[in-house]
């Protein structure tokens, strides 16, 4: 019997890819995405391999409905990609209230409705493996990203601790976190006011060299990454992540270090 995999925001990027590349391997995928003739052509192809379903990951009755459907439909959910996000960019204190909230919404909120949807036909089956797309911005900063950095930063504390939730029920969890990528996640969250006082610093972080990968490169180590017997609870991707974080870390612990006779003291 196919392994089922459900992927949210499966329309384009990385969902697109990784849909694609598990309906190729065999799989049977539920894609959802908010309009869903964007995923006509993948019905088109696959055929019944493919069911695809309306999700707006911001509605919770919605999440726990999708869930449902797609057990009932293939008859299991073996493992669930939640891909949805988008990033909000521009300085902390530009961000108003609405873009706030939205980003939350969608990036932490929408992930935990339907991780939690997903649990019960999980547990129930004894088995699954539930996959949380973050970033290398859930580990380490940059300006000018900080209402998307804080979202992710919440999505690893909140997988970090499901993993030990739910291990004893055969179920895994895995943080993806990839570099920049060329994807149009970038383009679908800017600050509507913008500060001149931070222009200088926008130029500076936009000018800066960067090295995007290709989407579709990722698509292999997803597969590989739901057919590994004990997966990790986290993967980065990209050839820029592990330098970029291990700089990072390695900054942090020489302050703690340097503080730590601080810290020591203030234990009483």
């Amino acid at each position: 019997m196919s392994k089922t995999v459900l992927i949210t925001g499966a329309s384009k990027g990385f969902g697109r890819a990784w849909a694609e590349a598990f309906l190729a391997k065999g799989y049977n995928v539920a894609a959802t995405a908010r309009n869903v003739e964007t995923l006509n052509d993948l019905k088109e192809k696959y055929g019944d391999s493919v069911l695809s379903l309306t999700l707006d990951v911001n509605k919770r009755e919605e999440s726990l409905a999708v869930a449902q459907k797609v057990q009932q439909h293939f008859g299991s959910i073996d493992i669930l990609i939640n891909n949805a996000g988008y990033a909000l960019t521009g300085a902390i204190e530009e961000t108003n209230e609405q873009e706030a909230r939205a980003q939350f919404e969608t990036n932490f909120f929408g992930t935990l409705w339907l991780t939690q949807a997903v649990l019960p036909i999980m547990r129930g089956q004894k088995s699954g493996h539930i996959i949380q797309v973050s970033s290398i911005l859930g580990l380490a900063t940059l300006p000018t990203m900080g209402l998307y950095n804080a979202s992710k930063f919440a999505l690893e504390g909140l997988s970090e601790t499901l993993a030990a939730e739910v291990k004893e029920f055969g179920i895994h969890v895995t943080l993806v976190e990839p570099n920049g990528y060329a994807s149009n996640i970038w383009h679908t969250g800017i600050n509507t006011q913008s500060n001149p006082v931070y222009d200088d610093l926008k130029k500076a972080f936009s000018e800066a060299e960067t090295s995007f990968g290709s989407v579709e490169a990722t698509a292999p180590a997803l597969i590989k990454l739901a057919e590994t017997e004990n997966p990790p609870l986290r993967l980065l991707l990209g050839k820029v992540a592990l330098p970029f974080v291990k700089q990072n870390y390695e900054q942090r612990l020489k302050v703690w270090e340097e503080w730590n006779e601080v810290s020591v003291e203030a234990h009483g």
